[in-house]
């Protein structure tokens, strides 16, 4: 489940590829078979493959930005290792690269593969492994984002405060001149449907919708999302937005806003 969801940054997915692998596995002679586990993962990363060129092409035709499922990982869940889970932020980042470059960067990066397993398991060679994990990281523009710096525990407190007094000097001193600021709806609900970019923007935007979309009344519980702080936002107890925390360096560099109804049934289960 964790090598799926991890390619195709999505649940339902992740899901319906493992019940296609286990059913693939039990139409073969398994006994011929010397690693069964090493065989299964093998056969799970390259439906997810298949499986995400589908989902590409659908992207293609998505209304606004596409934003991977959220995963709760405070709490653990069946099939799913939550250490290897990647970072919201590193999940956003991985859609820049081609579905290749996406499982050999997982797979070094999440999973400690080294070259050598990467080309087996891809059915690549070992020059072309390297050579797909270089790109990777040269497009995220990155080392191994991977590692997970914790918050502050009042960090979350200090931005609801500030929210709800409407401060936006202290808003400010908490987010990056550059923040980013993204929101998936799926055109199901009301949504960004363009990035918003820098201080002004991204305030004058957190503020408004607090108001006029029932924010301030909502009932709001922090949470964990793929190993970062988010705010869970509830009207009549039904999950209406997921807002997920990409922080750096002591301050908010990207918000996610996951609003797709469809994409937050996992995190009420």
């Amino acid at each position: 489940m964790t090598y799926a969801y991890n390619i195709l940054g999505s649940m339902d997915e992740a899901k319906d590829v493992v019940q296609d692998a286990f059913l693939k596995f039990i139409g073969i002679d398994s006994d011929k078979i010397e690693d069964k586990k090493n065989y299964l993962i093998r056969m799970v990363v390259n439906l997810s493959i298949n499986a995400k060129k589908r989902q590409q092409k659908l992207v293609a035709d998505y209304t606004g930005p596409w934003l991977p499922e959220p995963v709760a990982t405070e709490t653990a869940d069946a099939g799913i290792e939550q250490k290897e889970i990647l970072s919201y932020s590193l999940m956003v980042l991985l859609e820049k690269l081609n579905v290749k470059q996406r499982a050999v960067f997982i797979l070094k990066e999440a999973f400690d593969y080294d070259h050598e397993e990467i080309a087996g398991v891809l059915n690549i060679s070992v020059d072309n492994s390297r050579k797909l994990l270089s790109r990777a990281k040269e497009q995220l523009q990155k080392g191994t984002p991977i590692v997970h710096t914790p918050v502050q525990s009042d960090y979350m407190d200090k931005y609801l405060a500030a929210m709800m007094q409407g401060d936006t000097q202290q808003l400010e001193q908490m987010f990056h001149d550059e923040i980013v600021l993204l929101s998936d709806g799926g055109g199901k609900v009301v949504a960004a449907t363009k990035p918003l970019i820098g201080i002004r923007p991204v305030i004058t935007f957190l503020l408004g919708i607090f108001d006029k979309g029932g924010y301030r009344q909502a009932r709001i519980e922090k949470a964990m999302i793929n190993h970062e702080p988010a705010l869970i936002y509830y009207h009549d107890n039904q999950m209406i937005t997921c807002q997920v925390f990409s922080i750096r360096d002591g301050r908010v560099d990207s918000f996610y806003f996951m609003r797709n109804p469809d994409k937050l049934k996992e995190l009420e289960k």
